[in-house]
């Protein structure tokens, strides 16, 4: 195998994360809406990559995540089925729902569901919200569309809720979520994201039910942890919660990269005659 070479690894399956939880291996989870990353993040092992609807924000620019549509979201799914077929295939790709996309019934939700699986060849979808869209994961995953859950700081219930504070710290509303969980898990969600909520509820929600958890903003006792490309490699300026951990400075490096090759073009400093046929 030459340099270039990649090995195909086994595709993580849902079979695979719960396989993961029972062993205490930790699930690493990131956002990709493009070939490009996506080809990076399953080479460098990412066990799943959620396309979320966050590209509504860090890729068009939208203050929250409602304006996108199913066909954007296709978009951006075809690209990363793409990165990741053209790496080792081992990450599983899910799919983010968008907002109105499930929320009117059950039978559109499926129909959407089955277009997002259909047009992609991704692995699941994933919807927001407890007992409310309990019955439509339900009618989803009786069909044979795997399914991830979201609780938590739902960003599709933002005006709803009015801020991106902390949820379920008050006593009734943690216990709301317990339940939630629960019966998400027996609609059949294989997995279940959760959104900053207090760490000692992530723990108790973890130990509660049978299928992974996978925290952002809740705590380290989750089964996995899942954050937005864009915060983690510090892409993203304006947005500083204190569970991104930045890994990298990339807005600065990318920004002083441009500023030497504009400043090279204007002195006619590029290309040299090397660079040149």
């Amino acid at each position: 195998m030459n340099d270039h070479s990649v090995k195909k690894l086994p595709h993580v399956t849902t079979r695979k994360l719960f396989e993961m939880k029972a062993q205490g291996e930790k699930i690493a989870m990131l956002t990709a809406y493009d070939y490009t990353t996506a080809r990076i993040l399953d080479r460098a092992g990412v066990d799943v990559i959620l396309v979320g609807d966050s590209a509504s924000n860090v890729f068009s620019g939208h203050n929250t995540t409602l304006p996108i549509t199913v066909e954007e979201m296709i978009y951006h799914a075809k690209a990363v089925v793409r990165g990741v077929q053209a790496e080792t295939s081992r990450a599983m790709v899910v799919i983010d729902m968008p907002f109105m996309s499930y929320q009117l019934s059950g039978e559109e939700a499926l129909r959407n569901a089955g277009k997002i699986m259909k047009d992609n060849e991704c692995d699941a979808v994933k919807l927001e919200g407890g007992r409310v869209i309990a019955e439509t994961v339900k009618r989803i995953t009786d069909t044979g569309i795997p399914v991830m859950g979201h609780l938590g700081l739902i960003p599709q219930s933002i005006y709803k809720f009015g801020s991106y504070k902390v949820r379920a710290r008050d006593p009734k509303e943690a216990d709301e979520l317990l339940r939630d969980a629960k019966l998400l898990e027996e609609a059949g969600v294989f997995a279940l994201v959760l959104e900053k909520i207090p760490a000692d509820l992530a723990a108790r929600v973890t130990s509660s039910v049978s299928i992974p958890t996978i925290g952002i903003g809740a705590g380290s006792d989750c089964d996995g942890q899942v954050l937005v490309i864009n915060d983690m490699l510090g892409l993203s300026t304006e947005f500083h919660p204190r569970f991104v951990r930045k890994y990298v400075d990339l807005n600065s490096i990318m920004q002083d990269a441009v500023t030497r090759y504009v400043d090279d073009v204007r002195r006619g400093g590029f290309p040299l005659e090397d660079e040149s046929y």
